[in-house]
């Protein structure tokens, strides 16, 4: 049996991103679990109240549930170190490192990790000669793909088979967002794997009904998404999917748990971008991988709160 090494646990979930949905799922699913190994959990929504008005004298560790901005990208956490209580997941620069899609682009590429082809345009340099430049300059091939530069769970994301529909559609999305980045589109397998405590634990396979594994293909029943797990891989593949896994979660210097996303097309992995704050609903992949290997989610719950603490 584990020794407590806390005591009194806020659940933070919710907050003002797009994922608030899936945050306050998680999080109640998370209060669940902990609830039951026996913790005194509370809850606190920073779209009702400033991080500020919590006070680190009723607690002994945050349990971080939020999903997105503010959540996801170092905000959050930089207020748990201001107030100096211990916290689950990544910290502050790992956790806006890899929200943030052209940085952890680019500490990929470094470390000579395979990663589509793209460029990023920010709204205000948005010219359709500058993207037919840019395009031919980077010799990147229809579909494109087109992402928020910081969002997540799909939020934002297009694909676009031919030049017609993307340059119809360019101008809608620099509408709501101030800065894209375009990739060449992958085929293939899509791929995901969680690491827990800078241990791969396993890989799984998703293959959507829709277009894409957007955000209806992660959240939604309906949709119908078929998750085979293990990942239908060879061993020698399925095992180098886990280093790179590892291997990223190392690069960025991440805590606790992560998820990386991956398309394996032509013998070759794809790394699309590594999560921070994955999902914990019942639909989401990485209590699904751990209960595969033995890890029930309440003993994952407990692993990830274990984890936490300040500095990180």
């Amino acid at each position: 049996m584990i020794k407590k090494k806390f005591k009194k646990v806020l659940v933070v979930l919710g907050g003002t991103s797009g994922e608030r949905a899936v945050s306050l799922e998680s999080g109640r699913a998370c209060i669940k679990a902990l609830k039951k190994r026996g913790y005194k959990v509370s809850t606190f929504d920073p779209k009702t109240k400033n991080f500020n008005l919590i006070n680190k004298q009723n607690y002994d560790v945050i349990f971080n549930a939020l999903h997105g901005r503010d959540g996801e990208d170092g905000v959050a956490q930089s207020y748990f170190e201001y107030l100096k209580i211990p916290y689950t997941h990544s910290g502050v620069i790992s956790s806006f490192n890899a929200m943030n899609k052209l940085i952890s682009k680019r500490m990929f590429i470094k470390n000579k990790i395979k990663t589509p082809k793209y460029f990023s345009l920010k709204k205000a340099d948005y010219k359709k000669n500058v993207i037919q430049n840019l395009i031919k300059s980077k010799k990147i091939k229809f579909p494109i793909v087109s992402k928020p530069v910081n969002e997540g769970s799909s939020l934002g994301v297009k694909i676009f088979n031919n030049k017609i529909k993307f340059f119809k559609s360019i101008n809608l999305l620099f509408r709501k967002y101030d800065e894209l980045i375009f990739e060449e589109y992958i085929g293939g397998q899509e791929v995901q794997v969680a690491v827990i405590n800078s241990i791969p634990i396993g890989a799984i396979e998703l293959i959507p009904n829709r277009s894409f594994y957007d955000y209806k293909a992660k959240y939604t029943k309906k949709a119908k998404t078929k998750h085979v797990m293990p990942a239908r891989l060879s061993k020698i593949k399925y095992n180098e999917v886990l280093k790179i896994a590892k291997r990223v979660h190392k690069i960025l210097n991440c805590r606790g748990v992560t998820r990386s996303d991956f398309k394996f097309y032509k013998k070759k992995f794809y790394l699309l971008e590594l999560n921070t704050q994955p999902g914990m609903t019942s639909l989401s992949l990485v209590p699904e991988i751990a209960n595969f290997k033995g890890i029930n989610f309440e003993s994952l719950v407990e692993k990830i709160l274990l984890d936490a603490s300040i500095n990180r």
